[in-house]
């Protein structure tokens, strides 16, 4: 009896010793510097670069349904015919709900170049939900979803690599371990107030992140291999940070005053460290009012005439964080997709969503006999 309480109590304290291990300690930059590590280090610019010598990140992402309509109205038309500096089209990044979307146009925007990355199956409006699940609860939102959209959208799994929580409520610790779990790259749900300016760039959770936590819960354990792209926060006209271009307050009466308020929070980054600027945004802004859809296309055409700044997705903006380069060497590393065209044999769906009623999904491929959703993805 004693030898087996001795072996239970051996077993626990190595347990605990293997939990206080993922706990992140402080960084040491010489040795977290590989194209896997990179420490939360504001002001150290990737590669040691000087700033003036760093090609300007843009980052234009969009949450939420990819409806056909928001597709015909609105993406189709912004980036049709944009270039950045070395000819290649211009990226954007999708974090994707389930419900509402339209495969057929996700498959579009994937033959276009732009990254489809995850938003939810479900996108549920309970912040416990988000900020309480455990790892395989949220693999069950992420993670199957992943699987959903290669299947109904016929895009290729392995191109789906990154996510941004429902309402930027992360799950702190168990969000992290379902990215590292599911071999995902990076999340984008974390906005900062306290590093706007600071040049603050992308970093992987190997070690401790002092990143100020607004929103959700944020990890304090190490997760190699995980990377975070922070959410820079623009300041509103009334002095407020907001993460979400929606939720900014501009003060401006038409698109030339709301272009030169984007300019505003754009040169903040421009003239300063150079670290990536994020256009986050929800497409149904551009339904409020018709000069918000004029604004953004003007800040494009503005990017546009930069010889150094590059619309790309946010997985590109991790591998050159990873990997980076001069605007010399950004025509390379931004280099145009080179990719087979995935098919999309288009099919309209009528099915049934239990306890809620009928919804029309599009599809790429055959229609399932049941209506995917959580627990379910493929709709078997």
């Amino acid at each position: 009896m004693k030898l087996v309480v001795l072996l239970m109590l051996g077993l626990a304290g190595a347990n605990c010793a293997r939990i206080q291990s993922r706990v992140a300690e402080d960084c040491n930059p010489d040795i977290c510097n590989s194209q896997s590590c990179r420490c939360f280090n504001p002001g150290v610019t990737p590669g040691g670069l000087s700033p003036q010598d760093i090609p300007q990140i843009v980052l234009v992402t969009f949450d939420d349904a990819v409806t056909s309509l928001l597709y015909s109205n609105y993406y189709s038309d912004a980036f049709a015919n944009r270039q950045n500096p070395n000819g290649c089209p211009v990226g954007a990044t999708f974090f994707m709900s389930h419900e509402y979307s339209d495969y057929e146009s996700v498959n579009k925007l994937w033959n276009s170049g732009h990254e489809i990355a995850l938003h939810s199956i479900t996108h549920t409006s309970s912040p416990d939900y988000w900020t309480q699940a455990t790892a395989d609860e949220l693999a069950k939102e992420f993670n199957d979803q992943r699987d959903m959209i290669a299947h109904f959208a016929n895009i290729p799994s392995a191109d789906i690599s990154g996510l941004r929580t429902p309402f930027l409520l992360l799950g702190g610790d168990a969000t992290f371990q379902m990215i590292t779990d599911n071999n995902f790259l990076y999340d984008c749900s974390w906005p900062t107030q306290s590093f706007v300016g600071k040049g603050l760039y992308p970093y992987s959770l190997d070690y401790k992140s002092n990143q100020d936590c607004n929103v959700g819960v944020c990890p304090t354990e190490s997760h190699p291999g995980a990377w975070v792209l922070p959410m820079v926060d623009w300041i509103g006209a009334n002095g407020y940070a907001c993460a979400m271009v929606d939720t900014c307050v501009s003060g401006a009466t038409g698109a030339n005053e709301l272009l030169e308020f984007i300019k505003t929070n754009f040169h903040r980054h421009y003239d300063n460290y150079r670290e990536p600027f994020g256009f986050y945004v929800h497409a149904a802004w551009f339904n409020t009012n018709s000069t918000n859809y004029e604004a953004f296309k003007m800040f494009l055409d503005y990017v546009g005439t930069l010889n150094d700044a590059y619309v790309v997705t946010a997985k590109q903006a991790i591998e050159w964080t990873r990997n980076p380069t001069n605007t010399g060497g950004a025509a390379n590393t931004f280099g145009c997709p080179a990719k087979e065209p995935a098919v999309c044999n288009k099919r309209t769906c009528n099915l049934q969503k239990p306890g809620e009623g009928e919804r029309i999904m599009v599809s790429c491929v055959d229609c399932p006999p049941n209506y995917p959703w959580l627990g379910n993805p493929l709709g078997q």
